[in-house]
């Protein structure tokens, strides 16, 4: 007979149904993309480099995606930085086997920051991004990929050889920009025509601080800080005057105030920022 203390928990189970779930509909959608592919290289529509460029989107697509999927899985976790950047490697090797691309990589000293998981995967899929984006320019012949810690933000670096005329405004790069933007980082991107560019990227490790509330971030009077409550509480500008034996007028005079504090359009804002 079975001991009941070594069987899955109801959420151990549900953990392992969710996991199982994600394998599956992973194999589904690989197996489609095989499909697609053989579709593509049977087809007698397509010349040989029409079916080319096709089967390398979809091959490349599938990859990028079962790589987000794998790190997504990993996000809770912390990776030493050598460790992440030797993931970013791995990566990018077929870029190096296969493609004329010389990628030249600075290893991030080995006494950094560890990463925070949610660090470690965007920063590969940044830059994957970033190297993709700067191949498409077609005349880049060599990228160059640095990482740094400074113990409070990853610094990333990547440049390349190319012609020099890529800008931030770049619609290859504006995922990325919202991708660093999103993690609270910042981007900047610099080009010298015929020299090549350069991206620098830096990601804080530690989630930004949560905001202060309202309360304590502005100043409230006594009266104005009861206004708040009850506004919070879902209740309207007749019944605060009841429960606070105060005129209408002045409980919209409190109300203009804490919008104007608060830097708020509606109460629905107001409340969302008290909270």
């Amino acid at each position: 007979m079975s001991d009941v203390s070594t069987l899955p928990s109801p959420a151990e189970r549900h953990k392992a149904a969710e996991h199982a779930l994600s394998v599956a509909e992973q194999a589904d959608e690989h197996a489609i993309t095989l499909e697609s592919i053989l579709a593509i290289l049977r087809s007698t529509r397509l010349d040989d480099r029409a079916a080319r460029t096709l089967a390398i989107e979809a091959a490349t697509t599938t990859l990028v995606g079962l790589r987000m999927a794998t790190d997504h899985q990993r996000s809770s976790t912390v990776e030493p930085v050598v460790g992440a950047f030797a993931r970013l490697r791995t990566d990018l090797h077929p870029l190096v086997r296969y493609g004329d691309l010389d990628v030249q990589f600075v290893e991030p000293p080995a006494t950094g920051r560890a990463l925070p998981g949610e660090v470690a995967h965007a920063a590969r899929a940044i830059v994957r991004s970033a190297v993709l984006a700067l191949v498409d320019q077609r005349e880049t012949r060599r990228v160059r990929i640095q990482w740094d810690c400074d113990g409070l933000n990853l610094l990333i670096g990547v440049r390349d050889d190319g012609t020099g005329e890529l800008t931030a405004h770049d619609d290859s790069l504006r995922p990325i920009v919202e991708r660093v933007t999103a993690l609270d980082g910042v981007v900047s991107v610099s080009s010298t025509p015929g020299w090549g560019s350069s991206m620098d990227i830096r990601l804080p490790l530690d989630p930004p601080a949560e905001p202060e509330p309202l309360s304590e971030a502005v100043s409230l009077s006594d009266r104005e800080r009861e206004v708040l409550r009850l506004i919070m509480s879902g209740a309207r500008n007749r019944e605060i005057a009841t429960q606070l034996a105060i005129s209408d007028s002045t409980v919209k005079f409190h109300v203009s105030n804490l919008l104007r504090k608060a830097g708020a359009r509606s109460r629905a804002e107001l409340v969302a920022l008290a909270r």
